[in-house]
């Protein structure tokens, strides 16, 4: 049963690894690349690295994605797309 989980998040993953290299959008991208680093931490803690889900969660979901927000809020937009 523990499998059917696995692969349920692993399928998530690769969606939001594809619409994150997909979508026009920085900041949409940057969301989905939070939610892509939170589905990561799950699947690394699913198979006992807690470590690396730990590690995962602090600066992939939380560090990068609150930098590449502040990025993206402190540029401008040259063109209106």
């Amino acid at each position: 049963m523990i499998w059917v989980l696995d692969l349920l998040i692993l399928l998530l993953v690769v969606i939001c690894a594809i619409a994150a290299i997909n979508v026009k959008d920085l900041l949409s991208a940057t969301i989905i690349f939070g939610v892509y680093s939170f589905l990561m931490c799950l699947l690394w803690a699913e198979m006992g690295a807690v470590d690396v889900a730990f590690t995962e969660a602090t600066v992939g979901a939380g560090i990068s994605t609150v930098l590449f927000i502040a990025a993206i809020l402190h540029t401008s937009r040259r063109s209106k797309d």
